[in-house]
C-alpha cells in the first residue's frame, strides 16, 4: 500500500485533526497555526515579546533569545510519569480528592491533574475529582516526594460516586 493511500485512510477513518500535546499539528508534526484565530496568536507573541523571550528582527522575523532557550530548558518535564493503573473508566469511583496547590506550582498541579485523568478520575468541582481507589503507591509517596502529599486530602466515599 502506498503512503499516499495509508495517509488517506488514516484521515478518512479518523475524522479528527492530528494533535500532539492539545496544539493542532500537520502530518509532519509541526504547528498548524492556520486554525488559531488571528488575535489569539498575535496576543500569544506580543507576551512572549513582552517578557524578553523572543525578539523580532528588522527582516520581520521572530527568534526565540538566549532568555527563551534557558526557560525552554528550565521548562523541561522533570517530573515522573506514571503508566495507567489497571482500573479503567467504568471502575467504581469511591475515592474523593481534594487539593489545593498554590499558583506558585501551576507545573505540578497541571501535573497532577494529567495524572488524575490518567487514573480515570473525573473533575467534579476545579480541585474535587472522584475516581477509582486506591491511587497507586508509587504515585501516592512520589507525591511526598515532591512535596504535593500536604497540599491534598483523600477522602472514601461509604458508597460509590454516579454523576446522575
Amino acid at each position: 500500500m502506498s503512503a499516499e493511500r495509508e495517509i488517506l485512510e488514516y484521515l478518512n477513518k479518523n475524522k479528527h485533526s492530528l494533535r500532539y500535546k492539545g496544539i493542532r499539528v500537520n502530518l509532519m508534526g509541526l504547528p498548524d497555526f492556520k486554525y488559531y484565530k488571528y488575535q489569539t496568536l498575535a496576543s500569544k507573541f506580543f507576551t512572549l515579546r513582552k517578557k524578553g523571550l523572543i525578539k523580532e528582527m528588522p527582516s520581520g522575523e521572530y527568534i526565540i533569545t538566549i532568555k527563551g532557550r534557558a526557560f525552554l530548558e528550565e521548562g523541561k518535564d522533570i517530573l515522573r510519569i506514571f503508566e495507567t493503573t489497571d482500573k479503567n473508566e467504568n471502575s467504581v469511583k469511591d475515592l474523593l480528592i481534594v487539593y489545593d496547590i498554590e499558583e506558585g506550582r501551576k507545573k505540578e498541579r497541571d501535573w497532577f491533574r494529567r495524572h488524575l485523568k490518567k487514573f480515570y478520575f473525573v473533575m467534579i468541582q476545579r480541585s474535587v475529582w472522584v475516581g477509582p481507589s486506591p491511587l497507586p503507591k508509587e504515585f501516592s509517596d512520589y507525591l511526598k516526594e515532591i512535596k504535593l502529599g500536604d497540599n491534598l486530602k483523600a477522602f472514601k466515599l461509604a458508597k460509590d460516586y454516579n454523576k446522575n
